[in-house]
């Protein structure tokens, strides 16, 4: 991929054609694969298990100051007069101990509780949005790594996505994905029909590479390279037009062979999801208790929330017999496109070999009307908003993940999965005129997962290990959070929150100690990862910009 301009980045967004949905609906084997030599990405382990992993893009720069709390820094409300999420009068954050999880019952509102929610380390806490992600938390299955970035941060979403997405901060060199490099050493991408997948309106970058190409379903529903319908007279049409196209005749010079291999992996591609349930109809995967303490709704509709909101009907608690309430949606009615894409996420990570799959979330540029204006009436206000609305998104996102691959474990369970989110930077730590926030450097990564080394208590009380890093607390021990007007959260330009972790380091430790690459592997996937000057493994100081980091966060 040539990254040439915004505009023809947004050209590409929008326009598929044929071949570009021919490639990108197939692993494309390649001539010279080199043989499997290294590393165990794709192979069973002792357990006879796959290690699989889901990434969720909060495209547009999400806010991590309002999403991570750093409730105990003073300069936080000062800075944030109308941003700043509250202290709950009976949840001091001072408190050590679990995450405070505000489950209301049948009559309140979900997200009713106005106040940010003690992650139980002394000094973080949650956005209420993310309330489902404090059992999540506090079940060990979580880290919150807080103060992520790269050197010399790019401002501009175009760029910084693709540094993200590449691996390698301000090298416009590097035209694979990071995701892709890691599919190819597997060694699998010329004998698997599909090792990675995104569902959305076209493959991202961090997926796309110049010797084979991932998987990119735009409807799960519709998936095929001729939109037929997964139907049994559609299935029969797909099959016939790909055995039609590939008795054509190719010279040698034209590499019959790899043509050949390409149709044979389309089929078989199509095979897979023809055998999926993507449909609506399928969609009825429950919790296993009653959700957030709805025992009115779990009683009368024989169990918990559907996870994957995809309807109003499905959507949390919003159907009642006595009336629906639109406080009981557990996700905005306008995220049930994006849960129908994680739904078919999960469907294919849990039924068929595949290794990665990704699903993005847009909306995340809040330059302006990021929270609601404050009004004790309705009960608006710094918890409700646009910014909300998205992190109730994430938060019922990683909720709804575990109890499916714990609840309908197929090739996938819980514990072989992890999930990270990635978001190109931060938000300012000062508010804007508009009540919103505009582009900055660090911000917040989530790694969740059934092998994720997150909060474990104490054997007396207390904390034996704190599922937070980089804002308070056990997880602050290195470079630890400086509080006041000349604090961390202005140590970038003398503005921003200034970061102690590269994404980099994040994403590498999950890749070799989650998915199996090998150290040589790794440096191959992120370049440069054992370079002395990037001190992405060990930490130390990195000699682009003279920021101190702390290496690999010891989340897997």
């Amino acid at each position: 991929m040539n990254i040439l301009s915004r505009r023809s980045f947004l050209s590409h967004s929008t326009k598929l054609g044929l071949g570009a949905a021919l490639a990108s609906l197939t692993d494309i084997p390649f001539v010279m694969q080199r043989a499997l030599a290294e590393g165990t990405i794709g192979q069973p382990g002792p357990n006879g298990r796959v290690r699989k992993l889901l990434f969720l893009f909060l495209r547009g720069a999400n806010d991590g100051l309002n999403s991570v709390i750093p409730l105990a820094d003073p300069a936080y409300l000062t800075s944030r007069p109308n941003l700043a999420l509250t202290a709950d009068p009976l949840q001091p954050v001072a408190r050590i101990g679990p995450a405070f999880y505000p489950e209301v019952g049948s009559v309140a509102g979900t997200y009713s509780h106005p106040y940010a929610l003690p992650l139980g380390n002394g000094f973080a806490a949650l956005h209420p949005s993310l309330k489902f992600l404090a059992p999540l938390y506090n079940s060990g299955d979580l880290a919150l790594v807080h103060r992520v970035g790269y050197p010399k941060q790019s401002r501009s979403h175009f760029d910084s996505q693709a540094y993200w997405e590449t691996g390698a901060p301000a090298d416009s060199g590097v035209k694979d994905g990071l995701l892709y490099r890691a599919m190819i050493e597997s060694g699998l991408a010329n004998t698997s029909p599909l090792t990675a997948v995104s569902i959305g309106s076209s493959l991202p970058l961090i997926l796309r590479g110049s010797k084979a190409a991932m998987t990119n379903i735009s409807d799960p529903t519709r998936y095929s390279l001729l939109s037929i319908p997964n139907t049994v007279p559609g299935n029969s049409k797909a099959a016939a037009a790909l055995a039609a196209a590939n008795a054509a005749r190719f010279a040698d010079k034209r590499e019959r062979d790899l043509l050949e291999l390409q149709y044979k992996n389309l089929s078989e591609t199509l095979q897979l999801f023809a055998q999926l349930k993507f449909d609506e109809t399928d969609n009825t995967f429950r919790d296993d208790v009653a959700t957030d303490g709805d025992t009115d709704w779990a009683n009368a509709n024989g169990g918990g929330y559907y996870l994957f909101p995809t309807t109003a009907e499905k959507n949390g608690g919003w159907r009642r017999t006595s009336g629906n309430r639109a406080d009981k949606y557990v996700v905005p009615t306008s995220a049930h496109e994006f849960f129908e894409r994680l739904k078919a996420a999960s469907i294919i990570l849990n039924n068929t070999d595949a290794l990665v799959a990704g699903v993005s979330i847009d909306g995340w540029d809040t330059h302006s009307d990021q929270v609601d204006p404050k009004n004790d009436t309705t009960g608006q206000g710094s918890h409700t908003g646009s910014h909300a609305g998205l992190l109730r998104r994430v938060g019922w996102s990683l909720y709804a993940l575990q109890k499916y691959f714990t609840r309908y474990a197929n090739k996938c369970r819980w514990d072989d999965l992890a999930v990270v989110t990635l978001s190109e930077f931060g938000r300012t730590t000062i508010e804007n005129s508009d009540a919103g926030t505009d582009h900055a450097e660090a911000s917040v990564m989530w790694v969740a997962g059934g092998n994720v080394k997150g909060f474990e208590p104490g054997s007396s009380g207390g904390v034996k290990r704190t599922g937070v890093w980089n804002c308070g607390g056990d997880g602050d021990r290195v470079l630890p959070w400086v509080t006041g007007p000349t604090g961390s959260m202005f140590r970038a330009g003398d503005r921003y929150l200034q970061r102690n972790t590269d994404y980099r380091s994040v994403l590498g430790k999950i890749i070799r100690d989650h998915l199996g690459a090998s150290p040589e592997q790794l440096n191959r996937i992120i370049p440069g990862y054992t370079q002395a000057g990037e001190s992405l493994q060990r930490g130390g100081v990195q000699s682009k910009d003279n920021t101190p980091i702390i290496g690999e966060p010891d989340v897997i």
